[in-house]
């Protein structure tokens, strides 16, 4: 089942009159004096879904933007497969994406899948073309408690096929000792965008949040809390390298909340 479409220009003004409101001059100010807690913003979306391009572009926006002063939004657009019976299919999407959106189903118990479907820190779920909720949402997960994730990303050479990094984590809340927390890692990639020839999205270009390449679980943090973690992950060569980033985060294994994470731009 599908959320009823949206107008475009609705939709897209409704995000910016609600998001972007803030006094620019007021959000530099307190961005300043505190630091910014990180935020997942996922959002499960397909270009055969005339309903999703706005969702797209909200989040674009977030990720670009950064309006918020108390979060760090870090984005992950996921693109399903089951919108690709309609004549058009996904050049990103994956069953893996369709499959991990079924369990958030099951965690939240919805009868049902939908896009555009955006889900915050794990904990929160709407419809990615709701701007005043994401708004809320964002902001409740940042006064959470979170581990400390740091991120080492070291330099990868121009047309490397991998790229080395550290992960360190500290300071496991208490409340993340109730159930194992996962560690996630992520490759994303921005600036991506189609032209659509079939389906329900014919004959728009559209754009794309930073758009998940590859998401895999790489550990169990242990209750302590403390962990550190070498990896090697490859690169695909048709990834552009200027717009990559990795993103790590822990997330609850039953629950799948999200109680940590960092990301930094692949250089």
């Amino acid at each position: 089942m599908h959320l009823l479409a949206i107008s475009r220009l609705s939709a897209l003004a409704i995000a910016l009159l609600a998001v972007l409101g803030a006094p620019r001059g007021a959000t530099s100010q307190s961005r300043a004096s505190a630091p910014r807690s990180v935020v997942v913003v996922e959002l499960f979306t397909s270009e055969g879904c005339s309903s999703c391009p706005p969702a797209d572009a909200f989040l674009k926006k977030l990720s670009a933007g950064q309006p918020l002063s108390e979060a760090e939004i870090v984005p992950l657009e996921e693109h399903v497969d089951y919108w690709n019976h309609q004549g058009w299919t996904d050049p990103y999407s994956s069953p893996f994406f369709s499959a991990r959106q079924q369990a958030y189903a099951d965690a939240f118990r919805n009868n049902s899948v939908y896009t555009p479907q955006m889900i915050v820190d794990g904990q929160a779920e709407f419809s990615g073309n709701q701007a005043d909720r994401a708004r809320q949402a964002i902001l409740f997960a940042a006064s959470l408690p979170k581990a400390e994730v740091v991120l080492t990303l070291p330099r990868v050479p121009d047309g490397a096929a991998s790229a080395s990094l550290n992960i360190k984590i500290t300071n496991l809340p208490s409340s993340a000792r109730q159930e194992p927390a996962e560690l996630w890692l992520a490759i994303t990639e921005k600036n991506l965008q189609s032209e659509v020839s079939a389906g329900e999205n014919s004959g728009e270009t559209l754009q794309h949040a930073p758009v998940v390449r590859l998401l895999k679980k790489v550990g169990t943090v242990p209750d302590s809390g403390e962990y550190t973690r070498d990896l090697n992950v490859n690169l695909h060569s048709s990834w552009k390298k200027e717009n990559l980033s990795i993103v790590v985060f822990l997330a609850r294994k039953n629950s799948h909340h999200i109680v940590g994470a960092a990301s930094a731009p692949i250089l």
